[in-house]
């Protein structure tokens, strides 16, 4: 009977420092939970400040006033417009002789004997 009174002693025992042990595991990790949650918070408003911040300086009036300031820029005005337009480039005397020779082989009819 001694025997079984002291496994059941030693079981309430362990199973006390167990149950301290998951108690003290469970506080730590509320406390965690409580600092994640106020940063997320801290985060949030802070996101927030900033999209705010954005929209203002993505204003048009900004924009065109920081264009003409720091750029250097000015409306666009038919006076001022200079248009370009594109011509072929001019080929060498090789590449001439290149494109004519293979120009003319494409002309040339196939032979009797032979299939296209």
């Amino acid at each position: 009977m001694t025997r079984i009174n002291l496994v059941l002693l030693l079981a309430v025992v362990l199973s006390a420092i167990y149950l301290v042990n998951v108690q003290y595991e469970s506080r730590r990790l509320f406390t965690e939970l409580d600092k994640v949650r106020a940063e997320e918070h801290r985060l949030s408003s802070e996101l927030d400040r900033l999209e705010v911040e954005k929209r203002g300086q993505a204003t048009s009036a900004r924009v065109e006033r920081l264009a003409r300031e720091k750029l250097q820029m000015r409306l666009v005005m038919p006076a001022i417009t200079t248009y370009v337009s594109y011509t072929e480039p001019v080929k060498s005397a090789a590449g001439n002789a290149a494109d004519a020779a293979s120009k003319a082989q494409a002309a040339t009819p196939p032979a009797q004997g032979t299939k296209p």
